[in-house]
């Protein structure tokens, strides 16, 4: 018998009343069980309501729908009604800023998704987009609540379909602190990021168990689905940590640096950096040699105030990286060829990731800051069979479309069509920089003498004297620094000891910008 069967049905006087109403609440807070409190952390895992104070700031969160309870009939249900129905929703803040979010109860019901659970899931999203706040979910749910049928494959419709029309509008953050399978796996992937802890988080659409069955692999938990595995092989998780306390600390910065919705601005703080700070040193962190690999996340945290960003897919498409940083206190989104990692080619996952990044930072007008040394895309058949031409227009396509201030600097070189898709003036870079290290071409000086003057070093006495010549020939005629300048391609070629304060001005002039798109339903991304 539950505390609510026990309360008489004479009327009792206030007092008497509020008692009871604390009892319940004290119920609820607590939750089913000790034994079921010891089993979570028995597993590494921090609880719903543990989860909540670490996200939002003491003493802010406030329950709603705290005594829901299901209505359910049938395989045990009706004699099983715990309060929250095992998801815990409200509001609270971070840093004083309103966030909404719901958590799962792993404690009850597994934190599987019946319909008076979907139904506060449901409203708590209503709130975030009816009050232009971020909204945040701590996934650990066991899925769909098989006892309640088709009823909770109908709340994860609503959820996803509140997910879609809140996309671009608020920021959606999904942390995964727990197993989450089937069509529980579709809400993060509609959200902006997905957070996941190792050892104790999981995704995927059929288990293990399923996948031996129907192909006879075997795998485990993690092997198919785990932090790892999502956040370096299939692009699904954004970040990856060892705890739940840090994945949660780092949810908080990110929010410090995301606008409450998409028509705020995102948050800008005083810097102790100064922007006209030098940077002298990037004159020798990136060679001048074209060959010569260096890493990009140096020029950045060198640019940047105080040398800290927040780098996005940071193991996933590493030949590319997209990170959230401040300059003069300001956020901005900085995408970046990665010449330690496969020469910094642009492939099928980078063109995803990139253009996935641009599409959010001007969802939530956060500028973007575009550092080029692109060799090109990389060849092969494993490429073109596998649709690099349809993907890479995925990130020419966003960045077409992107009317946040956008700002490129060309570091060393921008051979062919790649260097057109890195937010090149032609398609709409608002400013454009080179450094004097700029190799702008077709193609390297290397690969272009060998096609435009196959015939005259094939006929020559010394074939390969004569070829040496043409790439020296080629490269002053038209690979020289100054050469895309001269034309217009280029705003200025830059002393890279200047570069910070040149994207700050930059930036600063570009705050009001107002760029209008055609008016449209929407577009048609290439997918």
């Amino acid at each position: 018998m539950t505390v609510v069967d026990q309360i008489p049905s004479e009327p009792a006087d206030a007092r008497g009343r509020v008692a009871e109403l604390h009892v319940l609440r004290e119920q609820a807070l607590r939750g089913p069980s000790e034994r079921a409190t010891e089993a979570q952390h028995a597993k590494g895992k921090l609880t719903a309501r543990e989860r909540i104070e670490l996200l939002v700031d003491p003493g802010s969160f406030n329950e709603v729908e705290q005594l829901r309870r299901h209505r359910a009939q049938g395989f045990g249900l009706e004699a099983k009604k715990p309060y929250t129905d095992g998801v815990i929703t409200g509001w609270g803040t971070v840093e004083g800023r309103t966030v909404f979010v719901y958590a799962h109860d792993f404690r009850i019901f597994g934190g599987a998704l019946g319909e008076a659970h979907a139904t506060k899931i449901h409203k708590i999203m209503d709130m975030a987009i009816a009050a232009g706040a971020p909204l945040v979910s701590l996934n650990d749910g066991a899925g769909a609540r098989i006892q309640e049928g088709v009823s909770a494959l109908a709340g994860y419709g609503g959820i996803f379909q509140r997910n879609t029309r809140a996309s671009g509008v608020i920021p959606q953050i999904s942390v995964m602190l727990g197993p989450c399978a089937g069509g529980a796996a579709y809400s993060p992937a509609l959200t902006d990021f997905v957070f996941m802890v190792r050892e104790t988080s999981q995704m995927f659409i059929t288990g293990p168990d399923v996948v031996k069955a129907v192909t006879g692999e075997e795998i485990t938990q993690n092997g198919l689905g785990g932090a790892d595995v999502h956040a370096e092989t299939s692009g699904v998780a954004h970040f990856a940590y060892d705890d739940e306390e840090t994945c949660i600390a780092e949810v908080r910065y990110l929010l410090s640096m995301l606008p409450q919705n998409n028509r705020e601005n995102p948050p800008a703080v005083v810097p102790d950096d100064s922007p006209d700070r030098a940077t002298p040193a990037l004159l020798d962190l990136v060679p001048a040699d074209a060959v010569r690999s260096y890493d990009v996340r140096a020029v950045i945290e060198e640019l940047v105030d105080d040398e800290e960003h927040m780098e996005v897919h940071s193991g996933w498409a590493a030949n590319l990286v997209c990170t959230l940083a401040r300059l003069d206190g300001r956020v901005v989104g900085i995408v970046a060829n990665q010449p330690s990692v496969m020469a910094g080619v642009l492939d099928i996952d980078a063109s995803e990731k990139g253009a996935r990044f641009v599409q959010m930072c001007d969802a939530f007008s956060i500028p973007i800051v575009t550092l080029v040394d692109v060799p090109g895309f990389l060849p092969g058949v494993g490429q073109e069979h596998h649709g690099v031409i349809r993907r890479g227009a995925k990130l020419l396509y966003a960045y077409c479309n992107a009317t946040v201030p956008r700002i490129s600097v060309i570091l060393r070189k921008a051979y062919g069509g790649a260097y057109i898709v890195m937010d090149s003036q032609s398609i709409g870079a608002d400013l454009t920089y080179a450094w004097p290290t700029n190799e702008i071409a077709v193609m390297g000086a290397e690969g272009a003498a060998n096609v435009i003057f196959r015939r005259q070093i094939a006929e020559a006495p010394d074939p390969e004297a004569e070829r040496l010549q043409k790439i020296k020939e080629y490269r002053t005629e038209l690979m020289h620094p100054y050469y895309a300048v001269e034309r217009g391609l280029v705003d200025d070629v830059i002393d890279p000891s200047d570069t910070r304060r040149v994207l700050v001005r930059g930036l600063e002039m570009l705050r009001a910008k107002h760029a209008e798109l055609p008016s449209r339903k929407h577009g048609n991304p290439p997918q």
